[in-house]
């Protein structure tokens, strides 16, 4: 069971992730305009968008789940910090949660349920590989 809960939450984490990534990039779920090609909300929208669908499919999981903590650091120092020292006074508490799970899943990996654990898997099956 302790698997079935690390591809939850992989699966979760990244869809929901993702949706910040098409706000900005597309435009869609509340938000009226694009962020600008090449401005700094463009590249973490980039970051949000293909890297939520890389921690979903669980496929270079441990590294991208690595950048995408420590996006959510630089998020949450440049947006929130200089508002308040306590997060949920600031508005960052979804910024330092995003950050402890992509931190979590870089530690463990994509689990069993992953394109990762799937290549492993064959790997092993296959001596000469």
């Amino acid at each position: 069971m302790p698997h079935a809960a690390l591809n939850l939450l992989r699966i979760l984490a990244g869809l929901l992730f993702m949706q910040h990534g098409a706000q900005k990039l597309f435009a869609v779920l509340g938000r009226d305009a694009p962020a600008a090609a090449y401005s700094l909300h463009w590249l973490a929208g980039v970051f949000e968008w293909w890297g939520g669908l890389l921690i979903v499919l669980g496929l270079f999981t441990r590294p991208v789940a690595f950048l995408l903590a420590g996006q959510m650091m630089v998020a949450y120092f440049m947006s929130h910090a200089p508002r308040g020292l306590v997060p949920i006074e600031n508005g960052g508490e979804l910024a330092l949660l995003y950050f402890a799970v992509f931190l979590y899943i870089s530690a463990r990996g994509g689990g069993a349920f992953s394109l990762d654990g799937l290549l492993r898997a064959r790997k092993r099956g296959n001596p000469a590989g």
